[in-house]
């Protein structure tokens, strides 16, 4: 029998509360509020889209955990007001390339094909980084979500221009690889070129 899946709701009082613990000066705290609001975030965005600069200014701070609950944060604003998150690509970009914490690195990974997905616009600010990414983690041990990412990425709203590129990045692995990484990589080329 499956789990319910338990549902972290915030009052507004304990948000405040929680985005205060963010802008802290202790580590344990921050990260302890993030994970919070990273919860709440994935059951109803709409309570922190007002709060979106302080995700944002959280995206230098040190501490990994921080840095990667404050990404899927701002991955559900981008679905719900892309606009807003525009100025998290600096923090997105340091932790896409972050040497100490696949977390972090997937997180990035994360926000930026959600916001990509969004419209043709998105989609072309966002692939370079995507792209690059895709060529420094093949065969990491976070390559996995981040193709499962790519999916949904390659299910979006993108222009044809980032479309053929995404399928020429694919493509070898598509043609020559193995296991999960051809599966993966073969239907996400089926996905962008309308195949699926």
């Amino acid at each position: 029998m499956p789990t319910e899946q338990k549902k972290t709701e915030i009052t507004p009082q304990a948000r405040d509360a929680l985005i205060k613990m963010l802008k802290g000066t202790n580590r344990k705290l921050r990260q302890e509020s993030s994970r919070t609001l990273a919860e709440a975030a994935r059951q109803d965005v709409t309570m922190l889209l007002d709060k979106v600069d302080v995700f944002i200014e959280a995206l230098s701070l040190p501490e990994a955990q921080t840095r990667w609950e404050c990404l899927d944060v701002l991955s559900e604003v981008a679905k719900e007001k892309p606009e807003a998150v525009l100025d998290a690509f600096a923090g997105a970009e340091e932790s896409l390339f972050d040497d100490g914490s696949a977390s972090a690195r997937l997180a990035a990974f994360r926000f930026l094909t959600r916001y990509g997905s969004i419209d043709p616009a998105c989609a072309t600010r966002a692939w370079p980084l995507i792209s690059e990414a895709v060529q420094c983690y093949h065969g990491d041990p976070e390559y996995r979500e981040m193709l499962i990412c790519l999916k949904d990425f390659a299910r979006g709203n993108l222009g044809e221009d980032v479309k053929k590129q995404l399928v020429d990045r694919m493509e070898f692995d598509a043609t020559t690889g193995r296991g999960f990484m051809r599966a993966y990589s073969t239907e996400i080329c089926s996905i962008a070129m309308g195949e699926e």
